[in-house]
């Protein structure tokens, strides 16, 4: 039941990029629709056919979406939405009600996974997207077709930052595989004094931040910082893995607060908010960042040992 849950939600997945491909194709003021189309056709199939087509093919695939991004041809194009008269309209009508279809994603993953655990997190999420679909649908009386065209204006605007989470978490697992850790490790080895806690416990946290930043993801830097720096100069001096563990993680999320390339976090709030600076999300973000990283290397310290 799981597999076939999880492969429904991955054609899911794929439509949604194929439907951006056919509105990039029917925009008659886009000035690169066939690339657009062929960036997010070809992603959308590869969520649908990936599983069934040898590596070698996926991989092509992938090169040629990161040929067409790199040379700027997928773009957002001329979609628009709803006038703002209309927007502020529906805005004052629904209120605050906007926000239970968002929190119900959230409250479905949580109940599929604490008393469904055989079908996963992912089924959970995907349950819970088509459950707050139906009710934003419900809620704002919309026509069916606004669900592909509002999604594929959103994917388009979002651009190709959208899938930079696949491809990020598939860097860090290969970072990880390809020893990343252990160079990092001996790198610090110089610099940190052996015995040294809080010189340790400094570069765990800062390494965690700095790492998230660049991968965008603070499971993808985990896995190697933790083995290059908080394996031998944090955990080998008796620190309480569980404390610190959690803590090295939401160390990372300080970065992913201050990186374009957690493109969900960062990116797609100022899409949707159509702010004329794309890091205004960033640049309000970074203090606190900064503040709650501070705070992690003086907790972690505290309850190290």
């Amino acid at each position: 039941m799981q597999n076939i849950l999880l492969e429904t939600m991955y054609i899911l997945s794929g439509l949604v990029g194929i439907a951006a491909a056919f509105h990039a194709l029917r925009d008659k003021n886009h000035p690169h629709p066939k690339e657009t189309a062929a960036f997010w056709g070809i992603f959308g199939g590869i969520f649908i056919f990936g599983k069934y087509l040898p590596g070698y093919i996926n991989g092509i695939l992938i090169i040629v979406i990161g040929v067409l991004a790199a040379l700027n041809r997928v773009v957002e194009g001329s979609m628009k939405t709803a006038d703002e008269d209309k927007r502020e309209a529906s805005a004052i009508k629904i209120g605050n009600n906007l926000f239970i279809p968002a929190l119900t994603i959230g409250v479905v993953a949580f109940i599929v996974g604490q008393y469904i655990p055989s079908l996963g997190a992912l089924v959970g999420l995907g349950l819970g997207s088509l459950i707050a679909t139906g009710l934003a649908m419900v809620m704002t009386k919309t026509e069916v077709q606004n669900i592909s065209f509002e999604g594929s204006r959103l994917l388009l605007s979002v651009g190709t930052a959208a899938i930079l989470p696949q491809l990020l978490t598939a860097l860090g697992a290969l970072f990880n595989a390809a020893g990343v850790g252990q160079v990092i490790a001996t790198g610090i080895g110089g610099v940190i004094p052996e015995g040294n806690l809080l010189a340790g416990i400094i570069a765990y946290c800062l390494g965690m931040a700095i790492f998230t930043m660049i991968m965008g993801n603070a499971f993808a830097a985990f896995a190697v910082i933790t083995a290059g720096i908080g394996m031998p100069f944090v955990y080998a001096y008796g620190a309480n893995p569980t404390a610190i563990g959690i803590l090295a993680l939401t160390a990372g999320y300080c970065g992913t607060l201050m990186t374009p390339m957690a493109a969900n976090f960062n990116v797609v709030p100022a899409a949707l908010l159509e702010t004329t600076n794309k890091n205004r999300v960033i640049i309000a973000q970074a203090p606190f960042a900064l503040v709650l990283l501070l705070t992690h290397i003086v907790l972690m310290y505290m309850w190290a040992i």
